[in-house]
């Protein structure tokens, strides 16, 4: 069957609760009026029987039974009794059945149709009888004279017909109130129904179960990481999360609140494509807040996986630099050539000789003592570093006597960590500005500092960028700021089991990675 066309979830739960409720009505009435039948039966047997007694024990019914004309004297009295009581008759008959009064006075004479059996015994009893005047409830009792002899019995009863009257005429009472109570619990089953349709947007339960099914599919199978909150409980766990937000973050199974993820992903204020660093990843989260019919109902949050894709990054900007080093140079060396080339035109050759070895013996003793310093990779880095940092009026040295290969970490993650740390210091100097290197071993391990005439971070706002390290994009889409790149050192850093500090005059940013460290 198509979902689609089928009853929504709401309709089919209002349709179930009123057939419910008409059958509950339904059985309730019946209940009652067979309580209040059963009721009226107890009630006509103790009528009948105080009705049997208060003849039978009355003296003038034990004379009248012993006078010669014993219907004379009791049929019209207990006529009128009978109607004043509320009882169809008040038969008084002899020990042998013969009655003296009846209602029917056709009948008086006749034997009475009934058990009088127990009666005769002496007791008073009460039973259902198909008399002469149809199915009734009658007590039947013994008449005894002032001597203590059984002298006639006496008859009481009421016709189920009066009773089936008594009843017929509490029926409409009754069907009434159970109307009423219907007709309330179907509104209230409708109101319900409104409810249950506005928050299952009216799908039927086969669209629901598909529903679920894929949006359980869909956030298992993501190769991004979801985490959504829902404002209708904003101090309960999350929602949802799936497979590889767990992953990304670290996360255990079970429950997950805002207080488990780190504190850069805290919050619900819109993000897009912001760069976190969290742990040991670097993480492209998105942010927005998820809107309904009737307003914000909770917040998702995505997760992408840029670690990788970070560092290659940061490896290809270091050799963008460095090519835009090399360029720069092969300009400035062509323009230098093209002076010695004049020199020598102009008949000026010593001169051309010796502005031409004056530059070889400059460059070559920067790449000299840059080479005893570092490896290859990190000597080509800083070459380009310097001629970029010269570009943007920072003077950019090495420090005499530093060691800058041969620690724990390796060439990539030494130019990550050099890199993104002489960048910092080159924009916090500024034009006119200076930024040194140094490092090497120590007595406690190894040690890298860069040290920069900038005014240097404080204390909250070097943990702030250290620890929750998000950086945001410019118009050419490249990532920049100083959170990031911290972020990404520290997470280098921390891997080691080493430390990364700041300090003021001079600013100095200090990796420090204890002896033997290793991954």
């Amino acid at each position: 069957m198509d979902s689609r066309r089928s009853p929504s979830l709401a309709t089919q739960v209002f349709l179930a609760q009123v057939a419910l409720l008409i059958t509950v009505a339904v059985l309730v009435t019946a209940l009652v009026v067979w309580d209040d039948r059963g009721e009226r039966d107890r009630a006509a047997q103790q009528q009948t029987t105080a009705v049997a007694v208060s003849v039978a024990t009355s003296p003038e019914t034990a004379r009248a039974i012993a006078s010669p004309d014993p219907t004379a004297a009791l049929q019209e009295r207990t006529s009128a009794l009978a109607r004043r009581l509320g009882v169809d008759f008040i038969v008084v008959m002899a020990p042998d059945r013969t009655r003296y009064t009846h209602a029917d006075p056709e009948r008086i004479g006749q034997p009475f149709s009934g058990n009088i059996d127990r009666a005769l015994a002496g007791e008073t009893f009460t039973e259902t009888y198909t008399g002469t005047l149809g199915p009734s409830i009658r007590a039947v009792t013994p008449v005894y004279d002032d001597g203590g002899r059984l002298v006639g019995l006496v008859s009481a009863g009421v016709t189920r017909a009066r009773l089936g009257d008594q009843l017929a005429a509490t029926l409409p009472g009754v069907l009434l109130v159970s109307a009423l109570a219907l007709a309330f619990a179907i509104a209230a089953s409708w109101l319900i129904e409104r409810r249950v349709r506005r928050q299952t947007l009216g799908l039927a339960p086969a669209a629901l179960r598909e529903l679920y099914e894929h949006h359980d599919a869909v956030l298992h199978t993501l190769t991004e990481g979801v985490i959504v909150f829902d404002d209708s409980a904003p101090a309960g766990p999350a929602a949802v999360v799936n497979d590889e937000a767990r992953r990304l973050l670290g996360l255990p199974n079970g429950a997950v609140h805002a207080t488990d993820l780190p504190e850069s992903l805290r919050g619900d204020g819109g993000l897009t494509d912001e760069l976190h660093v969290t742990g040991d990843r670097v993480l492209l989260v998105n942010r927005h807040p998820v809107t309904g019919p009737t307003g914000r109902v909770g917040v998702v949050t995505t997760l992408r996986d840029r670690t990788e894709l970070q560092g290659v990054l940061g490896e290809l900007d270091s050799v963008r630099a460095f090519a835009e080093a090399l360029s720069a140079q092969a300009h400035e060396n062509a323009n230098r050539l093209h002076a010695v080339v004049t020199m020598i035109e102009l008949g000026r050759g010593d001169d051309a000789v010796e502005v031409a070895t004056a530059d070889l013996a400059a460059s070559q003793g920067l790449i000299d003592r840059l080479a005893t310093a570092a490896e290859p990779a990190v000597t080509a880095l800083l070459v380009g570093k310097i001629a970029d940092a010269a570009a943007a009026g920072v003077e950019l040295t090495v420090a005499e006597g530093a060691e800058l290969g041969g620690g724990p970490l390796d060439a990539s993650e030494m130019l990550t960590v050099l890199g993104n740390l002489i960048d910092n210091a080159v924009d916090a100097a500024g034009p006119e500005g200076w930024v040194e290197i140094s490092g090497g071993p120590d007595e406690t391990g190894w040690a890298l500092a860069v040290a920069d005439s900038g005014a240097g971070m404080d204390p909250a706002e070097f943990e702030r960028a250290r620890t929750r390290g998000y950086s945001t994009k410019d118009a050419s889409g490249r990532v920049h700021g100083r959170g990031l790149g911290l972020a990404l050192v520290d997470r280098l850093v921390r891997r080691y089991g080493g430390s990364i500090t700041a300090t003021r005059n001079p600013a100095t940013v200090e990796v420090h990675l204890p002896p033997g460290s290793t991954r």
